[in-house]
């Protein structure tokens, strides 16, 4: 075989791995992470876009306050999307 052939292989494998594979292995090592620090008073965001202060947290769940009539909701704990600062509270 060609030696530059080779060559071009190994590096076309070395791009995959740090343009693809590298940089999906740290996004879901992050949202672990989040899912493991998450506490009672966070405000938090689900994949299905809900909006609420975390005030349980077992093993594999969460219960979330939704709104200012303290509807709970009770989710597993890969559902959460993201960590918020602080939740707008509409008065009306």
């Amino acid at each position: 075989m060609d030696p530059s052939f080779i060559l071009m292989m190994l590096l076309m494998l070395a791009m995959l791995y740090f343009f693809m594979i590298r940089p999906e292995n740290k996004r879901k090592k992050d949202a672990q992470n989040l899912r493991d620090s998450l506490k009672v008073g966070d405000v938090i965001t689900t994949i299905g876009g809900i909006v609420g202060t975390i005030c349980k947290v077992d093993e594999n769940t969460i219960v979330i306050e939704t709104s200012a009539d303290r509807v709970r909701v009770e989710f597993t704990k890969w559902a959460v999307s993201s960590k918020n600062v602080a939740m707008e509270q509409n008065a009306g």
